[in-house]
């Protein structure tokens, strides 16, 4: 199966998702029928047991032909990941799980952030809480930015119990439970078919063993990488389209395409310089990743997502109006190449962690010099 393929069919209905903030439901049943839903459940569990170097490749066809399915697909691939390396789910919740996804797409994510608190890698505790009642947990709480949420088949929700002292971990609750409720709230620039909605959690109610505190594989590596490599997608579907447009137009004084203009060429050439250097390094850091060597991946979401945002923006420029016109896809990659920015770790983080790191390495060597 080629991942052409699948850009292809996700690329016939982006841009309607886009201007209506649909789900893009047919996007993913497409992702499901070619089995890329779950190809990093392990192969213990029957699958594919697919690394980050295959999920990056995943993501950036996928994000190539929408987006918002991208993103959707990248949660659920995550959460099979951190099962295949540190399993967390009881066992009996799994196997429901993956029973689902092999009649159709089963969504699942991870919701986190709260009004209150923001995103919870700046630290803090969550408002979400599980209130003990026999054998059962009572959830209740507020979630928002939770991605894909109307078609959630589970949530992982972050929260804490009412225990003293508290624990802290996900309640596993079924989308469409009793008490949940989805509040359609996202009206973004960009993304705007991932439906990032609000979540509200009114009492509910949950088996004690749904409750869960493992789960500590790191996958900071798959979310900067993979996120990264969707967006790269994004990058990649823009340069198409400007090559296309700069063949197809041919202004009446110049009687030729632009594309023969040695001014175009050049600036052609910077936006593939951008994405080839950007997609090597990303693609390099996730097989290093896989074989166990250590990789620096923020800085890999740093180069690639600022790459990718600039190739897009370059393209803009070139065209002009043109490539702010709805009608026109380059607008619309424009928008969702800027979600680039909002994701875990930020530039700030990762800019911050390396230049402590480099000023600590500096001083070690100082000390270690006779």
């Amino acid at each position: 199966m080629s991942l052409d393929v699948v850009t292809a069919a996700l690329a016939e209905h982006a841009a309607e998702h886009d201007r209506d903030a649909s789900f893009p439901h047919d996007g993913i049943a497409v992702v499901h029928k070619h089995g890329l839903l779950t190809a990093t459940v392990a192969t213990r569990y029957g699958g594919e047991g697919a690394g980050l170097a295959r999920t990056a490749d995943i993501l950036e066809a996928l994000g190539a032909g929408d987006p918002a399915v991208a993103l959707v697909t990248a949660m659920t691939l995550f959460t099979h990941a951190a099962q295949a390396r540190e399993p967390s789910w009881p066992a009996e919740l799994y196997d429901e799980l993956l029973a689902e996804s092999r009649t159709g797409p089963a969504l699942v994510n991870a919701l986190r952030v709260e009004p209150e608190l923001g995103s919870p890698v700046r630290g803090g505790l969550p408002a979400t809480i599980g209130r003990r009642d026999g054998d059962s947990w009572l959830v209740s709480g507020h979630k928002i930015f939770s991605t894909g949420a109307l078609a959630l088949s589970w949530l992982a929700v972050w929260g804490r119990t009412d225990e003293d002292p508290a624990r802290v971990g996900s309640f596993l609750i079924r989308g469409g439970s009793p008490g949940v409720r989805i509040e359609p709230t996202w009206d973004h620039l960009g993304l705007r078919a991932s439906r990032s909605d609000d979540v509200h959690l009114d009492g509910v109610r949950v088996p004690l063993s749904s409750f869960v505190t493992g789960g500590s594989a790191d996958l900071r590596a798959w979310n900067a990488l993979g996120l990264t490599a969707l967006y790269l997608g994004v990058a990649r579907s823009a340069r198409d389209w400007l090559i296309a447009f700069l063949h197809e137009r041919t202004p009446a004084a110049l009687g030729r395409p632009l594309a023969t203009l040695p001014r175009f060429q050049a600036a052609v050439g910077e936006i593939e310089a951008l994405l080839v250097s950007a997609s090597a390094l990303v693609r390099a850091q996730a097989a290093a990743h896989d074989a166990g060597l250590a990789v620096d991946a923020g800085i890999g979401k740093l180069i690639g997502t600022r790459a990718a945002i600039s190739a897009v923006e370059q393209a803009v420029a070139l065209v002009g109006n043109n490539a702010l016109t709805r009608r026109n896809p380059l607008e619309r990659h424009l928008r969702d190449v800027l979600c680039a920015r909002i994701h875990t770790p930020q530039d700030d983080t990762i800019l911050a962690a390396a230049g402590q790191a480099a000023l600590s390495q500096h001083s070690q060597l100082k000390e270690q010099t006779p």
